[in-house]
């Protein structure tokens, strides 16, 4: 039976704390209310108030207690109730989890979770696509699933994982996407992106709800007779760069696109990359298509004017086309 991207996660998790009693949740309202979004609903329950523990408002101490929770040998997961909060963590993140085994070789087993991004009307403090901060610094991991198999099983590889992760679910994926997914224990791993569609004309370098608004794109360029191919990058840090550059090589035009605004986004990183790597390969620019550097609005049609959207990456499409 399909599944929702949500549901994907919450079976992802709940199986872990089912498998590994050091695994445990903590957040704002994880417990009695069962998330924000429901996602740890009748965990309370099952696994009890050790397990499944409310915080209170402050983001710092949540993955700071996760932290010192993880260098104990548990495998703490700290909700954030938005991505836009984990600036009030980002010291304890960057300055502390990404480097310890760098430090001193000690093994941070933690998971941020991180729901972001807009289309949800949530407004500049509820809706922003904040992962670029966090690809810029080593020793953090930076999952983005598209799918709700791709959700469950990396939520899982990322439980397991001994350094810390930033898990990245989009919002307005949670009930928007279902899928079937696979019976039993599997993981996805950290560090591979996925061709989500094979082409040969034209590759888009995607992830997150990016990922279907160049599906979206792609089937009306596929009755125009173009073939287009989609790399769901899915971990950003570390970047699988084999995967993109491969996609390069056989198709020879690329668009990056990403739902973050332009400038610093991780759609540069990748951009570079290309021509570092697969210039000679290239039959036109490399072209990045992203939200305006402004705030997301809160208004819903001017939301709609600032995220990319199909018709925006059909005509940059055309254009690579063209060229």
């Amino acid at each position: 039976m399909p599944v929702t991207y949500l549901e994907a996660i919450r079976q992802g998790i709940w199986e872990e704390m089912e498998r590994d009693p050091d695994v445990f949740i903590l957040g704002e309202d994880v417990a009695v209310y069962g998330g924000p979004f429901k996602i740890t609903k009748g965990m309370l329950e099952r696994f009890g108030p050790l397990r499944v523990i409310d915080t209170p408002l402050a983001e710092a101490a949540i993955v700071g207690a996760a932290i010192g929770a993880a260098l104990m040998g548990l495998r703490p997961i700290a909700e954030m109730q938005f991505a836009d909060f984990l600036p009030c963590a980002f010291d304890q993140i960057v300055n502390f989890a990404a480097k310890c085994r760098y430090r001193w070789g000690a093994a941070v087993p933690m998971v941020v979770r991180a729901p972001c991004g807009a289309g949800v009307h949530g407004g500049p403090f509820h809706s922003q696509s904040n992962e670029a901060w966090f690809v810029h610094s080593p020793g953090l991991k930076v999952v983005m699933p598209a799918t709700p198999r791709d959700a469950k099983g990396l939520i899982k590889a990322a439980i397991r994982d001994n350094d810390p992760v930033i898990f990245f679910e989009h919002k307005a994926l949670y009930r928007r996407i279902k899928e079937e997914i696979p019976e039993g224990d599997y993981t996805v791993p950290i560090g591979r992106a996925a061709v989500f569609r094979e082409g040969s004309d034209l590759a888009i370098v995607t992830y997150g709800a990016m990922v279907w608004v160049a599906q979206e794109a792609a089937e009306v360029l596929d009755r125009e007779g173009a073939s287009v191919e989609i790399v769901d990058v899915r971990t950003l840090l570390p970047l699988d760069e084999e995967t993109i550059l491969a996609s390069v090589r056989k198709t020879n035009r690329v668009m990056v696109l990403h739902e973050a605004s332009l400038t610093g986004g991780v759609g540069g990183e990748i951009a570079a990359r290309i021509a570092e790597k697969a210039f000679d390969c290239l039959d036109a620019p490399v072209v990045r298509l992203a939200a305006p550097d402004t705030p997301v609005p809160f208004s819903p049609p001017l939301e709609e004017a600032y995220l990319p959207n199909a018709q925006r990456v059909l005509e940059k499409a055309r254009w690579l086309l063209c060229y």
